[in-house]
């Protein structure tokens, strides 16, 4: 396969590149350097998620916590954990005791280039309101790992949809630590 970079902008928006390379129209993530998303899991059980309404789907979507690493003008190197200690905390009122780097992995390779890094984050302790960067909506879910499925379903249907991400950091929420895909 050709993996010469013939990249070229095909047009650019305040957070977003639309490229094209070999032909294939893809988006990039701008002035950012990663994506991090967290498994956040309580003392008893039970694994946090979000909701918030994404324009893109054009509806409410339950998600990990999660978001963008050094796109703050002053950050632009901020360290992945960092990010996801900051998101966390932002997203969620959570504080953790231990975070643990998990995965790197492609969000969707067919239409974008992001990466994003999981987390997982144990010894919660909440210290905040959780509402976001202002600029975010967020409903917050704790669920029990053993019940998330079956809730999961109920609120796909209901209209709701899942972020991907989310049965992924199910996997590491109930796999043994040998299933580890990290270092």
């Amino acid at each position: 396969m050709d993996r010469v970079s013939n990249k070229r902008v095909i047009t650019s928006g305040k957070y977003v590149n639309l490229s094209s390379r070999n032909g294939w129209e893809y988006v990039e993530r701008k002035n950012i350097s990663g994506i991090v998303a967290i498994v956040a899991i309580t003392d008893d059980g039970k694994i946090v998620l979000v909701e918030q309404f994404r324009p893109p789907m054009n509806k409410s979507v339950i998600e990990l916590p999660a978001g963008l690493a050094g796109d703050v003008a002053g950050q632009e190197g901020e360290d992945l954990a960092d990010a996801a200690r900051r998101e966390l905390l932002e997203e969620t009122g959570y504080e953790a005791r231990e975070f643990e780097r998990l995965i790197d992995g492609a969000s969707s390779a067919g239409i974008t280039d992001e990466v994003v890094t999981l987390f997982r984050a144990r010894g919660l302790r909440k210290t905040g309101s959780g509402e976001g960067d202002g600029s975010e909506k967020l409903q917050h879910h704790e669920i029990p790992l053993s019940d998330v499925v079956p809730w999961l379903r109920m609120r796909i249907n209901g209209g709701a949809a899942v972020d991907m991400k989310v049965f992924a950091g199910l996997y590491f929420a109930t796999s043994p630590r040998s299933l580890q895909f990290n270092g």
